[in-house]
């Protein structure tokens, strides 16, 4: 999507806002704060006497209320943020932001955490900047997003925004962005005279693309990370979703649009998990490693590398992926297939049966998909969740698809099905019915060094 089309609409998110905001939220006037301001605003950083390991998960470090933005203009309505302890991709303590918008139609027992699909390498591209008014380029995305959150708070959902990469941005770490959505959702339970939430409020997970990495991963990892936030899950739907990112990689290798994921996924892997790739990048790879590493959004990387390959990026000795073994080991890890079955309903969608580009319509028996994410991946997440316990089970594929048009129609279906669960209908299930998919066994290293 074009920035040009994305402010636009942006523009009329802020009219709708306007028109529905509360007297309440209308009398909040803080002012816009400038990009360079935002990126260092000292609300992000802990600076307690008390270590971060002393707090539980979900405690409330900080808080604030400020005005709403949505591309640097403020709307009437008000937004409570909270700094709050949580965990890392290695478990380590840190601490996190989440922002929360209170429904438009005054008190509400329900809630949508929505997980934001800014993919980014850069930590003020997360949607709690762009709220707070920061206009970068990363974080066109997350103000897109608004879309999607009006009708959520029309409909009378609380709405919590949690910044899922965590502050050092690491991307694709699904195991963290599991960490950072569940325990901003105890933060925001924790902070009820702020947020309007409790620990009887219900709630909803939501998230397309980027943020179906922290939807899957959160519904998977509660029932063990958060049985106390589980217990009050109706249910997450998710699309376009990150199953195996070794899948991915060979899907969008050699990719006109998508390649400069290749990039992003690397730098990702070395940051979450501390490990350092660059000795195995070819002169080239470590050019576009140092371009990406700081500022890198996927505005950044998306066209901007067409036809890259991981051959391209690497050393020749490292032509294979499976031969880098602490990529293997990283990634293994962020293979949504190797986590728990999650307790609650799922309603899961993907685009793209059929969509082809470039070179890689059929690598490696991989299928094809949306042109970034594997459809037959997903299939087989939706199939191993009935296997293993979770029969209400939603699948949806739309054939033909690519991955952005895919959300529009995506989040129709999503937000319904969300609404169903909140007035306790029965969950749909398609087990037994959904074709059959891709093997999401781990990746075996080679013998090369």
């Amino acid at each position: 999507m074009r920035e040009s089309t994305v402010r636009y609409l942006a523009t009329a998110v802020v009219a709708a806002l306007a028109a529905t905001a509360t007297p309440a939220a209308a009398a909040v006037a803080a002012p816009s704060a400038p990009s360079e301001v935002v990126a260092k605003d000292p609300f992000y950083t802990y600076d307690g006497d008390k270590p971060l390991s002393s707090y539980e998960p979900g405690t409330v470090l900080k808080k604030r209320t400020l005005t709403y933005h949505i591309v640097g203009i403020p709307t009437p309505v008000k937004a409570v943020q909270l700094l709050y302890r949580t965990a890392d991709a290695q478990g380590r303590p840190a601490a996190n932001v989440t922002t929360v918008v209170r429904s438009l139609r005054g008190e509400s027992s329900m809630a949508v955490s929505y997980q934001s699909y800014y993919d980014s390498l850069s930590p003020a591209d997360g949607p709690s900047r762009a709220v707070a008014g920061d206009v970068s380029l990363g974080g066109v995305m997350a103000d897109s997003e608004n879309l999607f959150l009006v009708p959520l708070l029309l409909q009378g959902y609380n709405v919590v925004i949690p910044d899922t990469e965590g502050q050092s941005a690491d991307f694709a770490a699904g195991p963290e962005y599991a960490a950072n959505t569940l325990d901003s959702i105890r933060a925001a339970t924790r902070s009820s005279a702020d947020t309007g939430m409790n620990a009887d409020t219900r709630v909803g997970l939501l998230g397309y693309s980027g943020g179906s990495i922290a939807t899957g991963w959160a519904a998977a990892l509660a029932p063990s990370y958060a049985p106390d936030v589980n217990e009050r899950l109706v249910g997450f739907a998710e699309g376009g979703l990150l199953v195996d990112p070794a899948h991915n990689l060979t899907y969008v290798d050699g990719s006109l649009l998508w390649s400069g994921v290749i990039p992003m996924a690397i730098i990702g892997a070395d940051r979450a998990y501390g490990i350092d790739l660059k000795p195995y990048l070819s002169s080239y790879g470590l050019e576009v490693y140092n371009k990406l590493e700081e500022h890198g959004s996927l505005l950044d990387a998306l066209g901007h590398y067409p036809g890259l390959t991981w051959k391209k990026m690497m050393k020749p000795q490292y032509a294979d992926p499976n031969s880098v073994l602490p990529f293997v080991e990283a990634v293994n890890k962020m293979n949504l297939g190797s986590a728990a079955t999650p307790t609650v309903p799922g309603f899961i969608a993907q685009g793209g049966e059929g969509v082809t580009e470039g070179t890689f319509s059929n690598p490696a028996g991989i299928g094809s998909g949306d042109g970034v994410m594997v459809a037959g991946d997903v299939r087989a997440l939706a199939r191993q969740y009935c296997a293993t316990g979770n029969e209400s089970i939603k699948y949806q594929q739309y054939n033909l698809l690519s991955h952005v048009p895919t959300a529009v129609a995506w989040a129709t279906g999503a937000m319904g099905w969300l609404s169903d669960r909140f007035a306790g209908r029965t969950a749909p299930s398609d087990c037994g019915h959904i074709p059959a998919g891709n093997s999401l066994t781990p990746q075996k290293p080679t013998s090369a060094s």
